[in-house]
């Protein structure tokens, strides 16, 4: 190990890494691990538990309790940030001086407050988070949880105005950098790609049998665009159609069986979702918000076969050039039935694997990471 040791605060428990929000926190400790980074993690909690997996990796771990009750919430402060307030972090932050990243808008109040001076901040962005929670409101059907996700945004804007040029900011996608410098005039904010478990693209020869939409399908953007794709693509497109994920609503549950040529998967372990993944002809991810970069789609990208999207669900990604791109249901339909017949070839692993070598390497990405800290090559 060296000398250089690293707070991490993370919003919540990144081990299991059992879906998106947590696949760039745990492989990121892994590669500053190998780098031979002292971290002293900090995670929230709210329902996961303590996770021995984490020891191994971090010099020390600590656990804080977020208040998801009515204590949590202010009208001054986002929900995601009151809740996490905690004097505990505070004053186990101040113990020393070392760097701090904090993942996520979430864990910033130390930040917000000025606890954290004469030292090295970093801010990891999941997205821009006022863009994201409007994006969530728009589809949402209960009125109490639309008023929650407008007034979050509303509070997330201002509050994510006032941090913006308090820390350096990392980016996973470029239009988050530029969302970033052009509404809040942030000045010290830098693209760095998501840390993943993928060190080899595996994505089979040949031709797969159906399509495939999966995520956790208990976020309300993921149920609205499984329902897009059912309601609008798959109404009288009559190619084989399977969605899979986690925690699915009754409502969706119901749609996914209304045709013979459309089915749901809920709750699969995760090597049944590979499984999925690997043997799907074509992956159909559109999405109805351009923040953050879609995970799901990192993974049907190195492990199965054609990706189809709409322009929101790669913009910044790094993937555009190696994604096929439709928008709007009557573009899908054509380009499905195109995809669906087009053989996968050895050659479009080659390529994907030579991204997987250079932008998304989680070894150079660490290094990156440890420049931005330390200002060292």
């Amino acid at each position: 190990m060296t000398d250089k040791h690293l707070h991490i605060v993370t919003h919540d428990v990144p081990w299991p890494a059992e879906h998106g929000g947590f696949t760039d926190l745990f492989y990121k400790l892994k590669a500053l691990h190998n780098r031979g980074i002292n971290i002293h993690l900090h995670c929230f909690t709210s329902g996961r538990s303590p996770q021995a997996a984490l020891d191994q990796y971090c010099a020390s771990v600590n656990y804080y309790d977020r208040k998801k009750n009515i204590s949590g919430f202010s009208f001054r402060l986002p929900f995601i940030v009151n809740s996490r307030k905690n004097p505990s972090l505070a004053a186990n932050l101040q113990k020393d001086n070392y760097p701090v990243l904090l993942e996520g808008i979430h864990t910033t109040y130390c930040l917000f407050n000025g606890m954290l001076t004469n030292r090295k901040i970093l801010v990891r962005l999941h997205n821009t988070e006022f863009e994201y929670y409007r994006k969530l409101a728009k589809p949402e059907r209960n009125i109490f949880k639309k008023y929650y996700l407008l007034l979050e945004s509303r509070l997330l804007k201002k509050y994510e105005r006032a941090i913006a040029n308090k820390a350096v900011f990392l980016a996973v996608s470029t239009i988050d950098v530029k969302r970033y410098q052009d509404i809040f005039k942030a000045k010290d904010i830098h693209y760095l790609p998501v840390f993943t478990p993928y060190t080899l693209a595996s994505g089979k020869e040949g031709k797969g049998n159906y399509c495939l939409y999966h995520g956790n399908l208990s976020v309300i953007e993921n149920e609205q665009a499984a329902t897009w794709l059912l309601d609008c693509v798959f109404n009288d497109l009559e190619i084989p159609f399977v969605i899979a994920g986690k925690n699915p609503s009754g409502r969706l549950q119901k749609m996914a069986h209304r045709y013979r040529h459309t089915c749901l998967v809920a709750n699969p372990t995760a090597s049944e979702m590979q499984d999925l993944v690997a043997r799907a002809q074509l992956h159909i991810i559109p999405s109805f918000n351009s923040t953050g970069i879609k995970l799901k789609l990192l993974n049907a990208f190195f492990n199965g076969r054609h990706c189809l999207v709409n322009r929101a669900a790669v913009e910044g990604s790094g993937l555009e050039q190696y994604c096929y791109s439709s928008e709007g249901a009557t573009a899908f339909k054509k380009k499905t039935t195109e995809l669906f017949q087009l053989y996968f070839t050895q050659q479009a692993v080659e390529e994907r694997q030579g991204l997987l070598l250079s932008e998304f390497n989680n070894e150079r990405n660490a290094k990156k990471l440890v420049e931005l800290i330390w200002g060292e090559l």
